[in-house]
């Protein structure tokens, strides 16, 4: 008998509480407004570039690979072999999101493939779905098993498949709880040796753009399970032992509306300070241009190549440019190493802000 029930949950297993519906109204609602407000940005884009580097590393903090943001802004565009390896797996990370969001994007669906393809790129490998038994999941702390998933290869393959075809389901379901419970089997199922957790939670992405709830990768739950880890350590294991879905059920979907505002305050305070930029820059100054303005705000940490390949403009012009807009206070000139970097810090700050989700 396999040690995992597939998907559906049970019938005994009830979703439609009082609570879980209030719940989801307050989910939807700014879930809604982010969509919207992605979709009024001329070019979102240019948020979602620096946004994704964010939630890369809250992701991958969960996991314990710990980075600083001026390491992996500074490294933005740029592979270098400099980089920690802590660095290089958010950067993987990055990659990996935009392969699941843009694979749903075109075709509309999540297939086995692409769930193994973001977990390739996340382990730079390709061992695919696990064969072989040992895997346990243990408490971080006391080292105490907690939980062992699905040993047999089989067994793992049967569970993806079934996963697969629960995720494309046509019913009734809410899509938010469809996604709190596609989380929940896929971390129990831990199909692969590593990365299961950042690849699951890519998967949640994949299944807000998939649902049509997101047209663009713009929502990130890191952040809100890094600050309340052990809340969703504990409510995973409890739908496990003791069926208690609904408590599984609104962690999620509060962390869902909680990051959706937060979100959308983040964007509007970006799209307050580019549009700061563009009036001073182009009142003060005769080079301005909206790629150039578009620079700053990707990259946090830009420096002279970049203004060169987006600008189509010569080094010294670049360099000019560069130095003009930091004399000007507009970007902060600094070097690393050999590299003159000039820093965006109203927009890094922004980014960087450690403040509680609410």
């Amino acid at each position: 008998m396999s040690s995992l029930p597939p998907l559906p949950l049970p019938e005994t297993v009830d979703l439609e509480t009082p609570l879980i519906w209030r719940a989801l109204v307050e989910a939807h609602q700014p879930l809604a407004e982010l969509k919207g407000l992605c979709a009024s940005i001329p070019n979102p884009a240019i948020f979602i570039e620096t946004l994704s580097i964010q939630e890369a590393k809250d992701s991958s903090e969960i996991e314990n690979i710990i980075t600083t943001h001026d390491e992996l802004y500074a490294s933005q565009d740029h592979a270098s072999a400099a980089l920690s390896r802590a660095a290089k797996e958010v950067r993987n990370y990055v990659t990996a999101l935009r392969v699941g969001a843009d694979a749903v994007s075109a075709s509309g669906l999540i297939r086995l493939d692409t769930i193994l393809a973001v977990q390739a790129e996340i382990e730079e490998n390709r061992a695919g779905l696990r064969q072989l038994p040992g895997t346990v999941l243990k408490n971080q702390s006391s080292g105490r098993t907690v939980f062992e998933p699905p040993q047999s290869a089989l067994e793992v393959q049967a569970l993806m498949d079934n996963l697969i075809e629960f995720i494309h389901r046509d019913d009734d379901l809410d899509p938010l709880l469809r996604m709190a419970i596609v989380h929940h089997q896929f971390e129990s199922i831990h199909p692969f040796y590593d990365g299961n957790g950042r690849t699951g939670r890519i998967l949640n992405i994949m299944m807000l753009i998939r649902e049509d709830l997101l047209t663009v990768p713009i929502l990130y739950l890191s952040r809100y399970i890094n600050q309340s880890r052990a809340d969703y350590y504990r409510l995973l294991q409890t739908a496990r032992e003791e069926s208690r879905w609904e408590d599984w059920c609104l962690y999620l979907l509060r962390g869902i509306a909680m990051t959706a505002r937060h979100e959308l305050a983040l964007i509007r305070k970006l799209q307050a300070l580019m549009d700061d930029y563009q009036k001073r820059i182009r009142d003060e100054f005769s080079f301005y241009s909206q790629d150039l303005l578009n620079n700053l705000f990707r990259y946090p940490y830009t420096k002279i190549e970049f203004i060169e390949r987006e600008l189509g403009v010569s080094r010294p012009t670049a360099t000019k440019y560069l130095d003009q807009l930091a004399k000007a206070g507009f970007v902060e000139k600094t070097k690393k190493g050999r590299t003159n970097f000039y820093i965006n810090r109203p927009l890094f700050n922004l980014l960087t802000s450690p403040g509680l989700l609410t």
